[in-house]
């Protein structure tokens, strides 16, 4: 499957890249929103990882794009906000999953198989 990674930490996003390219997935990584939007308008994804606090352009704004454009491509929000109404809102603007910083990078696998399973 072919995934868009939009993360802006270097040392979580390579090793991102590299537990999902291990997975078998073909993996394009942002750093920055504006980037991950002139990507997305060009390349066709599978599923889409996103991080919310992105230089450029937030995740917030990258989200609500994709879902006003009815575009259904799952995407798997990452993010250090934990609280549970940063969740709900993300969940209810068209998120289709939600994972916590830190993680262990074996549920960001489990979590991106699910989506892919759909």
């Amino acid at each position: 499957m072919h995934l868009l990674l939009i993360e802006d930490t270097p040392d979580l996003g390579e090793a991102m890249q590299t537990v999902l390219t291990r997975a078998g997935h073909a993996v394009d990584w942002v750093l920055n929103g504006e980037d991950a939007v002139e990507l997305l308008a060009t390349t066709p994804v599978d599923l889409i990882v996103l991080d919310i606090m992105l230089p450029g352009r937030s995740g917030f704004a990258i989200l609500s794009e994709l879902r006003r454009r009815r575009d259904r491509t799952p995407v798997l929000v990452v993010t250090a906000r934990s609280e549970i109404d940063d969740k709900v809102g993300l969940l209810d603007l068209g998120a289709d999953d939600y994972l916590v910083k830190p993680f262990d990078l074996r549920e960001l696998e489990a979590r991106v198989r699910v989506l892919l399973r759909r």
